[in-house]
């Protein structure tokens, strides 16, 4: 890969128009001002008042995690007050501190544990199996138009069918079991993974793709040597993204005719009103997600360092 980059990056380098590399594309202050039809502001300049809204500012890691534990704060706050205003009714709007005492109660007596491991393992083994199908046929929908014009067509109408539509088929053709559930799980992602790794393929340089066959490769050496690591940082990037679809549908598939996982307690509380055990489900759906999600990221960040040079 470094050698056809190499070899591509120096091509288009010397082919490149020598005036066009005195030519500055970013905008003045003044450039701006005369768009705009307004004056600069001197202050900005010298940054002696500098806005918290300004465009595009940057914000440290510590200022971002600043924020967000005040959202989070805000956002609790709200929900204490309602519940201690008495402007819902407490049975059916429990408080946070009632769903945190019900999270530690499923944990501590009730072997929610079991259900935990039980969806993690329904959301890893369909997102996989997702993964495995979707990526060789978005790279080769991406890297030949003849592929993608032949597969296109039947992809893109399984993207708008609604995955709990299938309920009853994979009921009457794999019965109750784990199948059914890891099944609705792949369709619920499949097929837009499918067009995302396709669009990720396809947002290569073609540059790079023409320098490579200049010199020599063939359509399997570039498609292994030079677009799948090109795509690879976009294509861990959409599996994070999709994941997060995946646990949306977790519930839906562990409530129809399930004896364990997050989705079962769910239903189970359901039958007795016990809406705090119902949050705190809630609540397990979305600290795993965020912690699967903060993983991927992490892979990122130490599997493609370059990207931050």
């Amino acid at each position: 890969m470094a050698f056809w980059h190499g070899q591509c990056s120096f091509i288009a380098a010397a082919s490149a128009h020598p005036d066009m590399r005195t030519i500055s594309t970013k905008p003045t202050l003044a450039h701006a001002a005369e768009i705009s039809g307004r004056q600069p502001d001197r202050r900005s300049r010298g940054g002696a008042r500098r806005s918290i809204f300004e465009f595009r500012r940057t914000i440290g890691a510590g200022g971002r995690m600043a924020l967000g534990i005040a959202a989070w704060l805000t956002f609790l706050g709200v929900w204490q007050s309602v519940s201690m205003l008495g402007l819902a009714n407490p049975t059916l709007f429990p408080s946070p501190a009632r769903v945190f005492d019900a999270w530690v109660t499923l944990f501590a007596e009730k072997e929610f544990a079991s259900d935990v491991i039980q969806s993690l393992k329904r959301i890893f083994i369909s997102f996989g199996i997702a993964v495995a199908i979707a990526l060789p046929l978005g790279v080769f929908m991406g890297a030949f138009t003849p592929v993608e014009g032949y597969l296109n067509a039947l992809v893109s109408p399984f993207r708008y069918l609604p995955a709990p539509s299938f309920v009853p088929l994979l009921l009457m053709w794999l019965g109750t079991g784990d199948s059914q559930k890891i099944a609705l799980l792949v369709i619920g992602v499949v097929f837009f993974l499918i067009t995302l790794f396709m669009d990720n393929t396809k947002s290569v340089p073609v540059e790079l793709v023409e320098c490579s066959r200049t010199l020599g490769a063939g359509k399997m050496t570039v498609l292994r040597r030079v677009l799948l690591p090109a795509a690879l940082p976009l294509y861990v990037d959409t599996a994070r993204q999709m994941l997060a679809v995946s646990w949306t549908y977790l519930v839906i598939a562990e409530i129809v005719a399930a004896t364990d996982g997050i989705g079962a307690m769910m239903m189970r509380a359901k039958r007795f009103v016990q809406v705090d055990s119902i949050m705190a489900g809630i609540l397990t759906i979305g600290i795993l997600g965020l912690l699967s999600d903060l993983l991927i990221r992490l892979i990122h960040k130490k599997a493609f360092k370059y990207l931050n040079e």
